[in-house]
């Protein structure tokens, strides 16, 4: 288990120090620890504060649709046409293998807007749609 003194064999020994793997792996879990939940910054919006009902951690992976309060459309970071919309976000689900639409709407955007949106997704076959909010402070 230790070092064997006066043995009388010389060497090379056949232990691995795991210590300094260990030690990186650490680092490594840290590093990754403190930027996840920076990953997804996404479009910069003003979005509408609810009561906390369930923590959703955004990630890249998942289909986000974003809105800004000029009416420009982001699947991700990506922007997209109005028109081009819908094929964009089909596409997109086929990608990631989900159905699950994220849609951020920036709280100055009329919630007309966001409703006739929510009725063409639907219309589409997109019906599977979380509204994502900020939480209120104090709750």
């Amino acid at each position: 288990m230790g070092m064997q003194l006066g043995s009388g064999k010389k060497g090379p020994v056949a232990d691995i120090n795991v210590t300094p793997l260990v030690d990186v792996m650490l680092v490594l879990l840290v590093i990754f620890m403190v930027t996840a939940p920076m990953l997804f910054s996404g479009i910069n919006l003003k979005l509408p504060k609810t009561q906390k009902v369930n923590t959703l951690g955004l990630r890249p992976e998942l289909v986000i649709l974003s809105i800004t309060e000029a009416e420009q459309f982001f699947i991700g970071k990506e922007a997209v046409a109005p028109k081009d919309l819908i094929p964009a976000i089909l596409r997109k689900f086929k990608v990631s293998n989900t159905d699950v639409l994220y849609l951020r709407a920036d709280y100055n955007l009329r919630y007309e807007k966001v409703a006739k949106l929510i009725a063409n997704l639907k219309k589409s076959g997109v019906s599977n749609i979380a509204l994502v909010t900020e939480v209120e402070k104090g709750n």
